[in-house]
């Protein structure tokens, strides 16, 4: 138990650049007092105390905002950041190293016994307001973006955004996502056709960024051919501050 605590309170600087103390994570992070509380539901309903282990789920639910059935699975170092809203199913398996932001929902499409929730591999992320609804797999590092509505496989690596969720998988959105990473913060979160007019904007300033950057790097190497030294200019430009654009989106 407390060689898993250690590990959560790991996770959590790793994932969470606001964290400041051990102490601070222990007494101030509800998704860390969550997996505390799971972890002792779990053991009383895997030995057949079921009414006490969701008497303890219950009471972890009133003091966290989080809702994890005792009979789910959870590996470890899960990070919950902020945390309210989140609920997870009683046949739900999630595994080693996931993320889960607020208003995540894991949760059934059917009220039949069995199987109904979702499995979530290794390292997936999912974002704020996101739904993983029914028997799915998201496979190993893949991610939801934020509000994303998602009834169907996600594979390994993938990107997930939209409702219903579709996959990023053209060259467009893949150099949009990079670019986005590069600018300091992921749009991974993001769809194209939203009707969001912010979201828009934002997908209208990478895909620009993405352009310009082609544009410059095909000038770059003209000049070079036709032997016009360019470093001594290069060297004079301004330099852009990764951290601009996502105080403006903030």
């Amino acid at each position: 138990m407390f060689s898993r605590v250690r590990e959560d309170i790991q996770s959590v600087f790793d994932r969470d650049p606001a964290a400041r103390t051990s102490w601070e994570v222990l007494t101030c992070y509800p998704g860390v007092h969550a997996m505390i509380g799971h972890r002792c539901a779990h053991w009383l309903w895997t030995h057949r105390l079921r009414w006490f282990g969701r008497l303890v789920s219950h009471l972890t639910r009133f003091f966290t905002g989080i809702e994890i059935h005792p009979g789910a699975t959870v590996g470890r170092r899960l990070f919950i950041d902020h945390g309210m809203g989140v609920v997870i199913g009683e046949t739900a398996v999630i595994g080693d190293d996931v993320t889960l932001y607020h208003g995540v929902t894991l949760g059934g499409t059917s009220w039949n016994t069995g199987r109904r929730h979702p499995t979530l591999a290794n390292g997936v992320v999912i974002g704020a307001g996101a739904k993983v609804l029914g028997p799915i797999t998201i496979g190993a590092a893949a991610k939801v973006g934020s509000n994303a509505v998602v009834v169907k496989d996600v594979p390994a690596g993938a990107t997930a955004v939209g409702n219903r969720a579709r996959i990023i998988d053209d060259e467009q959105a893949r150099k949009r996502e990079e670019m986005a990473g590069q600018l300091g913060f992921s749009a991974y979160a993001l769809a194209g056709d939203q009707d969001d007019p912010l979201a828009k904007a934002i997908h209208g300033l990478l895909d620009h960024a993405v352009e310009t950057d082609r544009r410059l790097e095909l000038l770059l190497r003209k000049l070079e051919d036709a032997g016009v030294p360019v470093e001594a200019e290069l060297a004079k430009a301004d330099q852009f501050d990764p951290q601009y654009l996502s105080k403006i989106v903030d």
